[in-house]
Formats: C-alpha cells, sequence, structure tokens
C-alpha cells in the first residue's frame, strides 16, 4: 500500500523538524531565556509569511487546494492579536536579528508566491508546515505564557491554537486531496522548501544568544 502524502510530508522533512527544535531559538522558548524581541521578530516574521499564504491559499482555485483549505486553518488574526498585545512589536523587533528575520520572512513569501503561479498545489506544501507550527505550540505555548507572564491567552494566540483534533481533521483532507504519487511530489518539495525559510527565521533570531547552561 503506497504512504499517504502525510506520511510522505512526514518523512521527507523529519531532518529540518528536528534541526528546527534544537535550534538556540527553541531551547531559550523553552527553557524559559528567549527575549522578548526575539518572539515578537518571529511573530512579525511569520506575519508577512502568512498574509502571502492565506491570501493565495484563498484565492487559489485549484480543486486539491480548495479541498483542504478553511477558514479554521486561518491564522494571520491570532499573529495580529499577539502583535497588538505588544504594541505592535514597535520598539521590540528593532535589532539586527528581528531585521534579519524579517527579511528571511519576505524571502519566504516571494516563495510562496512563486510557487502559487507555479503551481498552486504547493501551497499545501506551505501549509502543512505552517499548520505544523502551530501544533507545535501545544507543547511551547504554556513556556511563551510563563516566561512573558500572559494572562488569557494574550500575548500567545498564535501558539495556543493548535490541537490534535484540529490536526486530525487537516491530516483527513490532505490525505484525501491527495492520493496520487504525482499530485503529492510538488507538495513535499514545497514542505522542504518551507523549512528551508523557516530554519532561516529561526537562524536569525538564534543568533548572538547564550549557550544553553
Amino acid at each position: 500500500m503506497s504512504a499517504t502524502v502525510m506520511e510522505r510530508l512526514r518523512a521527507g522533512t523529519r531532518g529540518a523538524h528536528d534541526g528546527l527544535e534544537g535550534a538556540r531559538f527553541s531551547t531559550a522558548m523553552t527553557d524559559g531565556t528567549l527575549p522578548l524581541d526575539r518572539y515578537v521578530g518571529q511573530l512579525a516574521a511569520y506575519r508577512v509569511v502568512l498574509e502571502a499564504l492565506e491570501g493565495e491559499l484563498s484565492r487559489a482555485t485549484d480543486p486539491s487546494v480548495g479541498s483542504v483549505w478553511s477558514e479554521e486553518l486561518r491564522k494571520l488574526p491570532l499573529v495580529d492579536r499577539d502583535l497588538n498585545h505588544f504594541g505592535g512589536g514597535d520598539g521590540l523587533g528593532d535589532g539586527s536579528s528581528s531585521a534579519l528575520a524579517a527579511e528571511a520572512g519576505k524571502a519566504f513569501a516571494r516563495a510562496v508566491r512563486d510557487a502559487a503561479a507555479a503551481d498552486p498545489r504547493a501551497l499545501l506544501g506551505f501549509l502543512y508546515v505552517m499548520e505544523g507550527s502551530t501544533l507545535g505550540g501545544m507543547v511551547l505555548g504554556p513556556y511563551v505564557t510563563k516566561a512573558y507572564r500572559l494572562d488569557a491567552g494574550d500575548g500567545v494566540a498564535y501558539y495556543g491554537c493548535g490541537d490534535r483534533e484540529r490536526w486530525a481533521r487537516f491530516t483527513a483532507r490532505m490525505n484525501a486531496a491527495l492520493t496520487a504519487p504525482e499530485a503529492q511530489e510538488p507538495v513535499i518539495a514545497a514542505a522542504r522548501e518551507a523549512y528551508r525559510h523557516t530554519i532561516a527565521i529561526t537562524r536569525a533570531l538564534s543568533a548572538g544568544l547564550p549557550a544553553a547552561t
């Protein structure tokens, strides 16, 4: 029996996923030492990406995209809510690290738009990676809440939106929409590219952080 697209995506991006989890940005988040400006810098970079990705997904006419994408998956309002909590990021994301992350986010957004023009199915590979980031928020959200003393979800809406049921629904739609191996290939390639861009954002935000003790 052939592997499902979600099985192939997981296997094909495992190394990149593990690398992100081990990045200093990620470990600083879990040990409570990540500076607030780095956290806000990530949200600001992701906002640029999500604006491009969700816009292209909403406009796409490809049947595969239409059968997977739904308003339930929209995360741009959540990032906006978080950034607004921190004053829109003013004064928090202006350092060189956040500036480099912002440039990496713009490059990611350009890749999304290029993919939409070349093969809209590739958008689902980008969506896989961004949706996975909020699933990981189930673990990271409590660390963020504690580190920045956040209450009632303020400032942590993006990291608080993932849950297993949501991921299960997304998995089912992806597997139903992309059954043929040839339809899966552009999605897997896009997911790998999405991880490369996500790693670039994370690397920028990891620069200069002290080593874990």
